[in-house]
């Protein structure tokens, strides 16, 4: 595979990695064990996934650094590449203590940024896998892309494509730099040329340019505006990691979802916000709105692309301060309504394109600020997962947590996915900063329970 130049998207996830911010993407998975023969030993599960990386090249390559600063690194292939660095056994019964373990650690960049740790001794009988992988590399719906190229729509899994790969000789600091300056040489023609060339190749188009500049600008002017700070969820924080969970039916958000005229997406948010406001009034504080991104992907539907980051932004307000769960869905529902209409996801993804042509002192700039906790006060992402029955050497996928990324100073973060059909929730928090993430768990939990009493009223005006 040819080294390819991490895209300034994929760049500002490695530049916001910090020692108390580690910005990888990762999941936790459980497992139950073939219901007849044996369950798969460790050296089984350690050849199938190594007979599956043949799908994804880019988890056999590092990152090379361009001398000097130049231009952004690019993926070489790992000459020293061995699937024993990446794919580790834990001899843990608790899977819970194993993934705060692993994602309290950063990835080592001397290697491809991935790793799974297997459980094979969980005290309940099932297997457990732990996975993480850079943000560099890739967003939450291509990890859970990865994730699946492991398993098989059948117990018995099919064949390991035949995997030719020879790893391709790094170019050397000279080759880099020069790679590199050309790259940039590149970039600021491409920064004056992209929308005459753009509308050259497509004529049609001329006529969107506009109203794609005027989406890029409210996608921009959202996002730096004000409205965070300060916040129980916001300030100096440590590298030690919790994932609390929670999981219930799928039918419970859809059944909301129907009766209220709004969306799953809309029912996560709403549910957070319920959640966030009473972990407020536990302690002592004054629940209000709270700045929250809401990373909404870009990915081709025909699922063609590379691994990689094709998301854009939506900043919303949830509203925490709000006592009656039908008003929060409707607030919910209204501003993500509203900021869907104004074309924030396309204008927000448009924007991210021109600013990858920007010089990389600006690119610095605006990385620090899209950052930083006066941007947004924490995350909220809902990533499908596998709908279909998955089985990996025989076992069932039962279960699958979202970890995802927390940029520095901030101290939650909030995944939620599908396995099947239930939905399973993941709070990820820094253990010192917010020491009960598990609490803030069960309070989302608990205001599904609330936004259920809905369904027997009227639908929403």
């Amino acid at each position: 595979m040819t080294a390819t130049r991490l895209t300034a998207l994929d760049a500002s996830f490695l530049e916001a990695e910090t020692p108390t911010a580690h910005m990888h993407v990762g999941w936790a998975a459980l497992f139950d064990p073939p219901e007849d023969g044996p369950r798969p030993a460790f050296d089984e599960l350690l050849a199938h996934i190594a007979g599956r990386m043949a799908r994804a090249p880019r988890y056999r390559q590092k990152l090379a650094e361009v001398p000097l600063g130049a231009a952004d690194p690019v993926w070489v292939d790992d000459t020293a590449f061995r699937i024993e660095r990446h794919v580790r056994r834990s001899r843990r019964h608790d899977l819970s203590g194993l993934i705060d373990d692993v994602m309290s650690r950063r990835l080592r960049r001397d290697r491809p940024l991935w790793e799974l740790w297997i459980a094979d001794e969980l005290a309940d009988g099932r297997l457990g896998i732990v996975g993480k992988a850079h943000h560099c590399m890739v967003d939450g719906l291509a990890a859970v892309e990865l994730a699946t190229l492991l398993l098989d729509p059948e117990p018995e899994p099919a064949a390991p494509p035949r995997d030719f790969w020879r790893p391709a000789p790094a170019p050397g600091p000279l080759g880099l730099l020069a790679g590199g300056i050309a790259s940039r040489a590149q970039g600021a023609m491409n920064a004056a040329t992209a929308v005459p060339l753009h509308i050259a190749r497509n004529p049609g188009e001329i006529t969107r340019t506009p109203e794609l500049a005027a989406k890029a600008g409210r996608a921009l002017v959202d996002s730096v505006r004000p409205g965070a700070g300060i916040s129980r969820f916001t300030g100096e924080g440590s590298p030690l990691r919790h994932l609390a969970t929670a999981s219930r039916p799928l039918d419970d958000l859809k059944a909301i979802a129907r009766a209220t005229g709004t969306s799953v997406n809309d029912v996560l948010l709403a549910a957070t916000a319920g959640g966030v406001r009473q972990f407020e009034l536990e302690r002592g504080g004054e629940p209000r709105p709270l700045k929250t991104m809401v990373p909404v992907s870009v990915r081709a539907s025909d699922g063609q692309e590379e691994l990689g980051n094709r998301i854009a932004f939506m900043f919303i307000d949830i509203p925490c301060d709000e006592p009656a769960p039908r008003r929060r869905l409707e607030r919910v529902a209204a501003e993500m309504g509203s900021r869907k209409e104004n074309g924030h996801p396309e204008g927000a993804d448009f924007l991210l394109r021109l600013l990858g042509l920007t010089p990389r002192t600006v690119q610095h700039v605006l990385n620090r600020l899209v950052s930083s906790p006066r941007t947004f006060d924490l995350v909220v992402s809902n990533i499908p997962g596998p709908r279909p029955p998955m089985w990996m050497l025989g076992c069932e996928l039962r279960e699958a947590y979202p970890v995802v990324p927390m940029a520095d100073s901030h101290a939650v973060s909030i995944g939620m996915t599908t396995v099947r059909d239930d939905v399973f929730l993941g709070v990820y928090a820094d253990r010192e900063a917010l020491p009960d993430g598990d609490r803030l768990a069960e309070l989302i939990d608990g205001a599904f329970d609330q936004l259920g009493a809905l369904v027997a009223e009227p639908v929403l005006a």
